[in-house]
């Protein structure tokens, strides 16, 4: 140990690299993801009110270091529109396995895919963060050995720092103890030389740990992204199939925008749990059958277009003879054609034209509907979905709906939707789920029926309501009850539209069914949707 007093500013230029250390040591974030108080916010408003976020928090928390900030990133990683990552020198050392595992995610084109479904929407994120919790905890586990050399690195830099802090202290008792020409005591001096010495050995540590984490992470850096891109890619499968799930129920995006998370979530469990959840599918594909039923209609028109023929009937006069009204020079051209019945109509045949009513869609709910036809569409499925395809049909054309459940003549459940009011999912799910059991009877149904038709009459003057009856059974009614049907059908105008599904032999000539409907079809093929879209022209 040197006993020779030096000089101050000697000694403050071997230490300078170490005051210059202390004084500006860089800002090490947490977080990898770049995010501004208003993400914070939806982050913390989504926690609070998912509890199964928090259950994953908690597990996380008990078996792995740092992971409320990994849920953090993964979340505002699938919400926000362009996420940013901080660069590896930005991190906290402990915070650099998180980092890798987001870093993973965004790169690989599952993420990609599945933020078409998060992007802006905290709910989707959040179930995004859900579905990836499997490969989070294996990615977790495999770095266990790596996030413990990233802590040992994290240690050497705070003992870095701690000794480059030391090098300041000890050269400012030095400055206390020097004379007025700058010469410092051996003993001062001394304790500044020591403190610089421990100083570069804590910085040879802290290079060597952070080259040994660095190296770890790198060697697990091929299993991490395998695992993202698993985790990602079932992520992005399972909110497909929620979103397709609720565009087949008819919910619009809008509307999950506009729901509380713990209502959006209860709807989404019910609908993948729900007794018809498996028939998703086809209720999607009956009301895509009905849009584009109801785009070939022409209105004003009677029956299905089928082209273009001549004559005077200005109601179907197709666009482009109406333009000739538009050039005065050819106004006398269409007067002329017109009087020789010459003008170019749409062409149409077979249907007559739509209803004003309500429209009442009776569905058979008794035991034989459990029936299940070749493809595994059951009858109830089939005349489910098509009285869902029906209620759209209704709301487009600013009809009441109406659906009756029926079985026996004691089992009846009626579900009313207003057009002026808005059609709510749970009372549709509601209707599409409750099934009565028990045997047939026609009378009660369209009774009810023919009666919500009559309180319509009597409360806004409308007729030509359209009854659809749904069933797979045939029963007898009674003469009485026949003629008071007859006279109804008279004073109201309604049509009545019957479908036998799977019973052909409930559509024969001479069947009760045939006389009670104006329009009778048998459906057998149950993965046809397109054997009732001439109803969707009609009605």
């Amino acid at each position: 140990m040197s006993t020779t007093p030096s000089k101050l500013n000697e000694l403050a230029g071997r230490a300078g690299k170490w005051l210059s250390l202390s004084a500006s040591a860089p800002e090490r974030h947490t977080a990898a993801v770049v995010a501004d108080r208003f993400d914070r916010i939806t982050w913390r408003d989504t926690y609070e009110q998912s509890a199964a976020l928090r259950d994953l928090a908690e597990e996380l928390n008990e078996r792995y270091d740092h992971t409320a900030e990994l849920l953090t990133d993964a979340f505002l990683a699938a919400y926000k529109v362009g996420p940013e990552l901080r660069e590896r020198a930005e991190m906290d050392p402990s915070r650099l396995v998180n980092h890798q595992v987001v870093n993973s995610l965004v790169e690989s084109a599952e993420f990609a895919e599945l933020r078409r479904e998060t992007v802006g929407d905290p709910y989707a994120a959040a179930m995004a963060v859900l579905a990836q919790a499997t490969a989070l905890r294996g990615m977790l586990e495999r770095s266990r050995g790596d996030q413990e050399q990233a802590e040992q690195a994290k240690k050497a830099r705070q003992d870095t720092e701690a000794a480059a802090t030391a090098v300041g202290e000890a050269l400012q008792q030095a400055a206390r103890e020097a004379d007025e020409d700058g010469t410092v005591p051996a003993p001062a001096a001394d304790a500044v030389r020591q403190a610089i010495e421990a100083a570069e050995v804590a910085e040879a540590a802290a290079q060597q740990a952070a080259q040994d984490a660095g190296q770890s992470l790198a060697a697990a850096v091929p299993d991490i992204r395998a695992a993202a891109r698993n985790g990602a890619a079932k992520a992005a499968e399972t909110a497909r199939e929620e979103a397709a799930l609720m565009r087949a129920w008819g919910v619009a995006p809008g509307q999950l925008e506009r729901m509380p998370f713990h209502q959006r979530a209860g709807l989404a469990e019910r609908l993948r749990t729900g007794r018809l959840a498996q028939w998703a599918e086809l209720i999607g594909r009956f009301r895509q059958m009905a849009g584009g039923e109801r785009a070939r209609k022409v209105e004003n028109a009677a029956g299905e277009l089928v082209g273009v023929t001549l004559g005077n009937d200005l109601s179907r006069v197709i666009p482009s003879e109406l333009a000739n009204l538009g050039l005065p020079e050819l106004r006398a051209v269409f007067a002329v054609r017109y009087a020789a019945g010459e003008l170019m109509l749409y062409d149409s045949q077979g249907e007559q034209a739509t209803g004003q009513g309500a429209v009442i869609a009776c569905v058979d709910t008794s035991h034989s509907m459990y029936e299940a036809a070749p493809g595994g569409v059951t009858r109830e499925a089939w005349s489910k979905a098509c009285a869902l395809a029906l209620l759209d049909q209704a709301r487009h054309a600013k009809r009441d709906f109406v659906g009756i459940l029926f079985s026996a003549a004691d089992k009846i459940q009626v579900f009313r939707f207003p057009a002026d009011q808005p059609a709510g999912i749970d009372g549709i799910l509601d209707f599409a789920e409750t099934f009565l059991g028990g045997g047939t009877s026609y009378q009660a149904p369209l009774t009810a029926a023919s009666e919500l038709l009559e309180e319509e009459f009597d409360a806004a003057a409308r007729t030509r309501g359209d009854i659809v009856m749904l069933t797979d059974d045939e029963c007898g009614v009674t003469e009485e009850w026949m003629r008071g049907w007859k006279d109804a059908k008279h004073r109201l105008g309604f049509r009545v539209f019957g479908v036998a599904i799977g019973a052909p032999r409930a559509a024969e000539a001479g069947s009760v069914l045939e006389a009670l409907c104006d329009n009778l079809r048998s459906i057998e093929d149950l993965t046809d949707v397109h054997a009732a879209a001439d109803l969707f022209r009609m009605i």
